[in-house]
């Protein structure tokens, strides 16, 4: 299989910079997989699709605000800073990507906001990748709640845009829960907490399970031959609670919809010799692409994404 199988022209005027007013209203498209059939609705007709016994698994995955625009301590250079992983809660050190990288060292000092946060590179770890230090006299929480002060969700470059007050409420969906996440599982962007209480209503289960999403998603993908792609692990828990209820309904052969590709992902990283979901928490580098055929979830909620990107392919 090859990457360049995935690639299409997409107009810039297609994408859309900034979220519709209310989630509800976005466009759906239904695509039948035993006909191929496709028919066109709103996003809040969503519920005619499911029916009592159904199940509709959520990511509840949360965006932290991980994007930092800052400045080199000395020169004044500009540099955006993107945390990855904590990696020393007591020293305060963490992964980051850093650009522009050609210019950042072991040694320099960054800064961000009006002087209120310091880091200093302590090492290299890819050609963007550095790792550094908070200098920081308070504690781990006092540090955290700094972090989420001063820094902005990671949206997509895609969007032509810098990250706005907007998209701390809207680059997340209304279910997310458990920080972790560098980019948001955007399949679920669309259901509102009315929409979730109408699946409730109809007998529809909305059971949730966590998978952070990593760097896997910012960019496109570089190797042409998909068989020597390897997926970065991203960490996953899927509950008991979870897992009976999914299981529940592949025995009474009902709807199991993964709700965007993060989900299909954790789902089909725990899979029991009797096919089946078994709760588990681990690390899933499981990497979803044609021809596989997933055996737990036979409903898929997806977005649109770019060409020649891991959730494309994902979806394919």
């Amino acid at each position: 299989m090859k990457l360049s199988s995935f690639g299409f022209e997409l107009p810039k005027e297609l994408i859309a910079n900034y979220p519709i007013p209310y989630r509800e209203d976005a466009k759906l498209m239904v695509v039948r997989r035993t006909t191929g059939q496709i028919s066109h609705h709103i996003f809040n007709e969503i519920t005619t699709f499911f029916s009592a016994g159904d199940v509709v698994v959520l990511n509840d995955t949360k965006v932290a605000p991980i994007y930092f625009k800052g400045n080199k301590e000395k020169t004044g250079a500009s540099i955006n800073m993107l945390l990855l992983r904590e990696l020393s809660e007591e020293q305060f050190r963490w992964d980051t990507i850093i650009d522009p990288a050609r210019k950042i060292r072991v040694g320099n000092k960054l800064y961000f906001g009006n002087h209120d946060l310091f880091v200093e590179v302590v090492d290299n770890t890819t050609s963007r990748g550095r790792t550094v230090r908070f200098a920081f006299e308070g504690s781990r929480d006092e540090l955290l709640n700094l972090l989420d002060q001063l820094g902005n969700p990671p949206i997509k470059p895609i969007l032509g845009r810098k990250a706005e007050p907007i998209d701390r409420e809207r680059y997340q969906t209304v279910y997310a829960s458990k920080p972790g996440s560098v980019v948001a599982p955007i399949g679920g962007f669309h259901f509102t907490e009315y929409i979730l209480k109408s699946l409730e209503l109809q007998n529809v289960h909305t059971p949730k399970l966590t998978l952070h999403l990593g760097c896997n998603s910012l960019g496109p993908l570089d190797a042409e031959d998909l068989e020597k792609y390897k997926h970065d692990s991203d960490p996953y828990d899927i509950p008991p609670a979870t897992a009976e209820i999914v299981n529940q309904a592949l025995d009474n052969k009902k709807k199991v919809c993964a709700v965007d590709v993060s989900t299909l992902q954790a789902l089909e990283s725990s899979i029991s010799s009797t096919q089946r979901l078994k709760p588990k928490i681990g690390w899933s580098n499981t990497f979803i692409r044609p021809p596989y055929k997933p055996q737990i979830a036979n409903a898929l909620l997806t977005n649109f994404y770019s060409p020649k990107s891991i959730p494309f392919v994902n979806t394919a």
